[in-house]
């Protein structure tokens, strides 16, 4: 098999998104076992310096879309960022998972050069070249934001282990 754009990126993120959609959905599950507001969950964070778990989940989907759409050419759904509780979070992760199932198979292939700039922070941008970009700068923090959602939920009691995290798309019925 070659490795191209397409093959090191849909899958992994669509993996790793349906992840995160399985532990967003042990936490609405936790929450309602043991009859908790979920917003506990929505708004916590490990460190006072840190994003609350929300802003975690937009990120890791962000980043995902954004990717695809970067390197590809093609419009990125726009969504409101209005999600107010763990139930829109998932609806969020599914909708980015729908978006990325629709990019043609080819459509990041011989791409590989391409130069792509891109947001870092509020006041500045940085350019790598595709591959690059992919491989050092969006894989790290998909899997960063979604490893940063599995910690805030572990720490607050939500029932989660390794497979969960590795293959929880994959115990989804």
């Amino acid at each position: 098999m070659t490795t191209t754009l397409t093959n090191v990126s849909i899958p992994q993120f669509l993996n790793i998104l349906g992840n995160l959609h399985h532990l967003i959905a042990k936490g609405i599950s936790d929450a309602k076992a043991r009859n908790y507001d979920g917003k506990v969950l929505f708004d916590f964070r490990l460190a006072p310096d840190m994003l609350p778990l929300k802003v975690q989940v937009l990120i890791a989907c962000d980043a995902a879309k954004f990717c695809v759409s970067r390197i590809s050419g093609l419009e990125a759904p726009k969504f409101d960022d209005k999600e107010a509780s763990l139930e829109e979070l998932a609806e969020r992760i599914q909708k980015t998972v729908d978006w990325i199932k629709t990019v043609p198979s080819n459509a990041l292939d011989g791409l590989e050069e391409k130069e792509i700039t891109f947001p870092i922070g509020k006041d500045a941008t940085k350019t790598m070249k595709a591959l690059d970009y992919l491989i050092t700068w969006v894989i790290p923090n998909v899997y960063f934001h979604v490893t940063t959602t599995y910690n805030i939920l572990r720490h607050n009691g939500v029932p989660l282990g390794k497979r969960d995290y590795l293959l929880g798309a994959a115990n989804v019925g």
